[in-house]
């Protein structure tokens, strides 16, 4: 009888792939141009809007309707596209008050959606005000950051702890901004009046009034621009797509303008490290979207910590001494925005209209890209200009570019040793972003291991139909090198075994991988933490190669009195495509491999596994619910079990739960997963995790 299902599932899978398998693990080609990641020595890229007397973006022009102009000479444009991306929300079940995370990623997402990097300035924001450049990022990240969209969040005191890597999950990019505190000096006019006061009374000719915060203040002004610097040398080789940084706080304040002896050089050195941040985001098309948190009346929000100003006007220290810094921070973000292509919110207390604004900009465009006339190193400025060949259009574009100055770099070499990675895998693992030169899906789940660290059990599907085969003595033949790393917040990096699939088969089973794919299971032990895992996937007849980045998160299983792992989901109709695992725990849990599908076949029959693992010491019994609901909120399967905890004999260990649930009375449609764990004792600890899954309409023909 099981023979029979699982025939009827393959019979099903192979004949309505394009159904069945959509969203289930083979992701589809990307809609939007492709993102590439190739740093070419005189190649330049810039993206231009083309607005009509509403202000409405023009679609439909071609190469030839374009002209660009480096310092005034035409350059031939070899690049040309348009990218139109929509904003995509969260799939969300009705009765669920927030999106539920997905636990499978795909390196699809990638290549359709917009690149945002939120930074927050927490030298420059007073830590009063911390609140709000919180609730300004968390309004940004909620309402106009897509499902579609990368994201990652910077802090510019260079905190770890608190930084976020691009991801497209939003609870992870909130967390990020929920640890921001500000850290701003005093103001320099405060310091002063102080200085004035302690030396009762007026100083002395030639000794003006004393910044005690100078230095720092100078520090802190290049550490911000240096981090701007360094993000977008970080996005400089991203080519195909429009790069953002918002940077939320309060602006630079530092006065260039005050010449005194004691100040020249760190002036002056603020004023290069300014230089060198706009000449890397000009670089790397990066524009800053500069958004002061403070406000109307931002220039009297610091008046309040001074109760008196002195009485002798020539010293400066006046109300107009606050209204300058106010100024000088403002005009930073203005100076920024406007020299990159984007621009500043300032003296606003609503920014609806602003973000929606950065969403616009990032969000429809041509891309084009030339190799410059001009292949000096000079580090001269080059201005860009891009007109359009049609009357009543307006061009919004880049003002131009820095020049790099020096030596070209040279490419990285390979790693020696016959473990070591190709230079292809290596280049997909240090991207940016996920490479998608390779249809990958993966999912990863963590269990309780080897005290105090974590199991993690990674299932990577790579999609057949873009796994070419080189015919070879009437075999079909490709290698497949596979490699994930998991790195943590403090950039400690740990690797699976780098593994190898030799695909060497006959004709009919290479067309059955090309229909159906296949996945690798891997293993990694880690200790408790948050790590970003990238898995990189490259095959051996034409290079390619492609990459995801996984959001892990290993708990500590020990403390808490009640915790779950999580949950393992596994199909009848997963075992279709071949699986390689050399070493798998969960291979006697589950009847089939841990998959990446999420969406299933109505015929298909889903089986799971979590482990709930308990360290409350009295005698006890604990309840272990699995629930399925519709969209609706209706309950269309539910299962019990009860464990008493004389079966762990005293260890803190863990009660397996399996479940199955066939899905053949399924509507169509969006479900969710539940699995709950409750210990009956006390105030009764509870644990539970939930996963997301659709049903597909029946086949044509199917059952």
């Amino acid at each position: 009888m099981r023979n029979t299902f699982v025939f009827c599932a393959v019979a099903a899978l192979l004949a309505f792939q394009s159904s069945v398998l959509r969203g289930q693990g083979q992701p589809q080609p990307p809609q939007q141009p492709p993102i590439t990641f190739r740093a070419e020595v005189n190649y330049v890229e810039v993206d231009a809007r083309v607005l009509d007397q509403q202000g409405k973006f023009i679609t439909g022009l071609k190469p030839e309707d374009f002209q660009v102009f480096e310092d005034g000479k035409p350059q031939k444009v070899s690049a040309f596209s348009l990218v139109n991306i929509p904003l995509e929300r969260v799939e969300r079940p009705l009765f669920a008050s927030k999106p539920i995370e997905p636990d499978v990623r795909n390196n699809m997402q990638a290549a359709d959606g917009r690149i945002y990097v939120i930074m927050l300035d927490d030298l420059h924001t007073s830590a009063l005000r911390s609140q709000r450049v919180k609730l300004a990022a968390k309004q940004f990240i909620e309402r106009y950051v897509g499902a579609n969209d990368l994201a990652a969040v910077v802090h510019t005191s260079g905190r770890s702890d608190v930084s976020q890597e691009f991801t497209t999950s939003q609870s992870r990019l909130l967390r990020a901004v929920d640890g921001f505190m500000g850290r701003k000096l005093n103001s320099s006019t405060l310091n002063r009046i102080d200085d004035v006061q302690r030396r009762a009374g007026t100083p002395m000719a030639g000794d003006p009034a004393a910044d005690i915060d100078d230095k720092e203040r100078g520090y802190q002004a290049r550490n911000t621009l240096m981090s701007i610097k360094s993000v977008a040398d970080y996005l400089g080789n991203v080519r195909g797509r429009r790069k953002a940084l918002v940077l939320f706080g309060e602006g630079i304040d530092y006065d260039i303008n005050q010449m005194f002896s004691n100040q020249i050089t760190e002036a002056q050195s603020v004023i290069d490290a300014t230089r060198d941040a706009i000449a890397a985001a000009t670089r790397a098309n990066v524009a800053i979207y500069g958004i002061d948190p403070r406000g109307l009346g931002a220039e009297f929000q610091d008046n309040a910590a001074i109760q008196s100003f002195p009485d002798d006007t020539s010293l400066g220290l006046g109300q107009s001494s606050i209204f300058n810094e106010v100024r000088l921070s403002q005009d930073s973000l203005r100076v920024l925005g406007d020299e990159t292509g984007g621009f500043a919110a300032v003296n606003r207390n609503d920014f609806s209209s602003v973000f929606q604004r950065i969403v616009d900009d990032n969000s429809s465009y041509y891309v084009m890209g030339y190799y410059s006339t001009n292949d000096r190193r000079d580090g001269r400025f080059r201005k860009i200009e891009v007109r359009v060949n049609r009357p009543g259009l307006t061009v919004r574009a880049r003002k131009g570019y820095v020049a790099p100055r020096g030596k070209a770099p040279e490419a990285p070499k390979s790693a020696a040793g016959t473990n070591a990675p190709s230079p292809e895998l290596k280049a997909a693992l240090d991207s940016p972003l996920p490479l998608t030169g390779l249809p990958l899906a993966v999912t990863a789940a963590v269990f309780k291991g080897a005290a105090p660290k974590g199991a993690v059990v990674i299932s990577t599907f790579v999609a057949g139909s873009m796994l070419p085969f080189v015919e070879s003595g009437g075999m079909m033949k490709n290698d497949v090198e596979v490699l994930g790393i998991a790195t943590d917040d403090k950039g400690k990096a740990f690797s699976t075994e780098r593994a190898t699939v030799n695909l060497n088969m006959k004709p009919d089973t290479a067309k059955r991988v090309t229909a159906t794919g296949f996945r690798l299971i891997q293993t990694l032990d880690l200790n408790p933490g948050r790590y970003i895992l990238r898995v990189a996937v490259r095959e051996a007849n034409t290079r390619k190669a492609g990459s995801v980045s996984f959001d892990l998160e290993v708990p500590d299983f020990s403390k808490p009195p009640l915790s779950m792992s999580d949950i393992a989901v596994t199909s009848a109709m997963s075992g279709v495509a071949p699986t390689v695992r050399p070493k798998d725990p969960l291979e006697k849990m589950l009847p089939g491999p841990l998959t990446s599908y999420r969406e299933f076949a109505p015929i298909d029959e889903i089986a799971l596994f979590t482990e709930v693992y308990d360290n409350v010491k009295q005698a006890h019994k604990v309840e272990i619910t699995a629930t399925v609901k519709a969209e609706g909120g209706q309950t269309v399967f539910q299962t019990r079990e009860e464990h008493d905890s004389s079966e762990l004999a005293g260890s803190a260990g863990g009660y397996g739960f399996q479940a199955r649930v066939p899905l053949k009375t399924f509507e169509p449609g969006l479900y969710v997963l539940r699995v709950e764990a409750i210990t009956r004792i006390g105030d009764r600890p509870t644990t539970a995790r939930e996963i997301v899954f659709r049903v597909a309409p029946a086949a044509p023909g199917g059952q």
